[in-house]
């Protein structure tokens, strides 16, 4: 079977979030120089970035986005749920015809990716960036996590413009 330049497309974007999702953490457990993960208390102030608007908070969240559904043997039910989410995302990306389609399967691909890796090595995946001081936003979050919220968010945009394009063709044949 030929891969496609748009599922490669996919592919490289996903691979993309996943270093910069692996490289930020690495660099921000770097930063706070723990023997052990376990012994940082969620809630570590690593540093005041912009306060209070933003600043890099260490937590380790069990659960799924944003410490929903967290702890036990979720840990395993979540990284098995993501490794399948990703591979259907991959089959999809391989059908794909709309580049952004492709942006945002490999947005997605990628997050969740680069939370399953925390999920086994660690029991949970490390977030660090920190809005919650400014009331609007009160999750702390990783960069796959950004990852899969804009991928999600591009999915549902190209949703509503392919249904507009399908709409507006099918006015078009019938004048």
């Amino acid at each position: 079977m030929k891969i496609s330049r748009l599922a490669l497309g996919a592919y490289g974007i996903a691979l993309a979030v996943i270093i910069l999702d692996q490289l930020t953490k690495a660099w921000v457990l770097g930063a706070i120089d723990a023997a052990h993960i376990s012994h940082i208390p969620d809630g570590y102030r690593i540093a005041e970035v912009a306060p209070p608007v933003f600043n890099l908070t260490y937590v380790l969240n069990t659960g799924v986005s944003f410490g929903l559904f967290g702890g036990g043997a979720g840990r395993w039910i979540l990284s098995i749920f993501s490794v399948v989410v990703a591979g259907l995302l991959a089959w999809w990306a391989l059908r794909a015809d709309r580049r952004l389609l492709v942006a945002a399967i490999g947005l997605v691909m990628g997050g969740a990716v680069g939370n399953v890796i925390d999920r086994i090595r660690f029991g949970g995946v490390v977030d660090f960036l920190d809005f919650s001081r400014t009331g609007l936003f009160p999750w702390i979050f990783n960069v796959a996590d950004s990852g899969i919220t804009v991928g999600v968010i591009l999915l549902i945009l190209d949703s509503f413009l392919s249904e507009r394009r399908t709409t507006v063709g099918a006015a078009h044949e019938k004048s």
